[in-house]
């Protein structure tokens, strides 16, 4: 964001820091004037995370630092709290209806990014992930998300006296709460709310209104009630001041009813309001196959040799046995959102074919075990393994040569990317991200109906692309020269913020109100 002259001359502008030269006087006074996002989040994956969402809180805030004064909120998961024995409190928040008082605690990344942590063993610090464990959710998660909630509203109300947020960025339903605290407290605050996927709404029984202090008053269609349990995302759509989702397609197939679960009608009064956007999520600057340490080799654009030593390395890795025929992989959640149900009814078409097949994920305990019996039923040709690592998903993209994702929806997605930059063509159903990323024919191939007959079809096209050594490579080629940076996406939110906080003159005079 550039601000106009006439508002850093403005009578209400902050004086000329004294202290050290002019230039740097001059400099720490352009740093007073960024506007300062608070990026609120359940996950990151510097410390813990269980999908997209880690990688992009991560990710993004970084790629705005440049324009912005950005700080993440995480809660105080013992992963964080143990990397950070020693944490400095900037405030105290005072317990509200159920949910217990607890400290902010502020820490930096090794890159200098601003951290606050919210301190509360009783709701944080457990085994498993930030949502549950081993497969069941926490039964106190309203608390836990509520209380994140209700510390980002409380940033924007200035608990910490050195920073104050000018406006909120939120991520899915366990921080959507927080504009609707805001409205509740007479605060103006901005916010913006992004959804990774509509389909994880924090649905709770209404009578936890009074445990996490939502009046009663809100317990209405325009408000947090969603067929008559209490909805977080709800609460973030009705009360925020913008949304945003992870890709244009996905952005418009949430206004309608199949793909909008419940919320489509809300959704299609925040589109006709101009409030609702879809900004493409990017990836990494570390997913690059001339650099990645993960790899067994690595290797450029047109060195397949180097390639086909990843596809050696994960053969070995995953109890294949030597194969002139074509690599398919599976990196992903097993759950049927994935449509891996379609991909396991086509698997022995595959094996049929002459092609292999390597799975990493972990989910719904009927798709693990469905694969591990394919693999028992198929040795030497699938290979499974339940669980992730990291090295073995770098080395699947690096050495596959066709990436399976027939996901029934798919709200941006970051392995298809990532296999492109690796020279594995992504095979997908056309939705969301994957419509938006993968361009059919050319860096991938894309299939309409989300049924076997359609998977199977890209499949068949996948097989025809590989017996022919130029197409192949020339369809390899094209993906690896795909950028996915974050630059793009940054752009994108920062044209918003711009939208929702106004210019420089704007901020400063909300600034001085506060």
């Amino acid at each position: 964001m550039t601000f106009p002259a006439s508002a850093r001359s403005a009578s209400h502008a902050p004086a000329l820091p004294s202290g050290g030269s002019p230039r740097e006087a001059v400099e720490r006074l352009r740093g007073s004037l960024k506007p300062r996002i608070l990026y609120a989040t359940p996950e990151m994956a510097d410390f813990i995370k269980t999908g997209g969402l880690g990688e992009v809180a991560a990710s993004l805030p970084r790629a705005l630092r440049q324009h912005y004064d950005v700080r993440i909120l995480i809660p105080g998961y013992r992963q964080v709290v143990d990397r950070y024995p020693e944490i400095t409190v900037v405030a105290h928040l005072a317990g509200s209806a159920e949910m217990p008082p607890c400290d902010l605690g502020l820490i930096e990344t090794g890159d200098g990014l601003p951290v606050y942590v919210i301190l509360c063993a009783a709701l944080y610090e457990r085994d498993g992930s930030p949502y549950g464990d081993q497969g069941v959710d926490f039964p106190d998660n309203d608390l836990r998300f509520g209380r994140l909630s209700l510390a980002a509203a409380e940033i924007a109300q200035g608990v910490d006296p050195e920073w104050r947020a000018d406006l909120l960025h939120l991520n899915d339903w366990q921080t959507a709460l927080a504009p609707a605290y805001l409205a509740w407290r007479g605060l103006r605050t901005p916010s913006v709310l992004t959804i990774h996927n509509l389909a994880y709404q924090g649905l709770f029984a209404w009578e936890n209104l009074g445990r996490l202090g939502v009046p009663e008053s809100a317990f209405q269609i325009d408000g947090v009630e969603f067929y008559g349990k209490l909805s977080f995302l709800k609460a973030g759509l009705f009360y925020a001041s913008h949304v945003t989702t992870v890709s244009e397609t996905y952005a418009h197939e949430i206004t309608t009813p199949e793909f909008g679960c419940g919320l489509d009608g809300l959704l299609r009064t925040r589109a006709h309001q101009g409030r609702l956007a879809g900004i493409l999520n990017g990836i990494d600057e570390s997913w690059d196959p001339r650099t990645d340490p993960h790899l067994a080799t690595r290797f450029e654009p047109d060195d397949w040799k180097g390639k086909r030593a990843n596809a050696d390395a994960v053969r070995t890795r995953f109890g294949l046995g030597v194969s002139r025929g074509p690599l398919f992989a599976i990196v992903s959640r097993l759950v049927h959102q994935k449509g891996v149900d379609l991909t396991l009814a086509a698997a022995e078409s595959i094996v049929a074919e002459g092609g292999q097949l390597v799975v990493t994920g972990q989910g719904e305990p009927r798709f693990e075990a469905a694969f591990l019996d394919l693999a028992r039923r198929h040795p030497g040709a699938v290979g499974v393994r339940v669980g992730f690592e990291e090295t073995d998903a770098h080395r699947m993209f690096a050495g596959s040569d066709f990436l399976l994702m027939p996901s029934r929806f798919e709200p941006c997605g970051l392995a298809q990317m990532y296999a492109q930059r690796f020279g594995s063509l992504p095979i997908a159903h056309r939705t969301g991200g994957l419509a938006d990323t993968v361009e059919d024919g050319v860096t991938g191939f894309l299939f309409g109906e989300a049924s076997l007959k359609g998977l199977s079809g890209a499949i068949r096209r996948a097989f025809d692309t590989f017996a022919s050594k130029r197409r192949l490579g020339a369809m390899r080629r094209s993906a690896m020269a795909r950028e996915f940076g974050w630059n793009q996406a940054a752009d994108g939110y920062s044209s918003l913020y711009t939208r929702v906080v106004g210019n420089g003159a704007d901020l400063m005079r909300a600034r001085a109100a506060a």
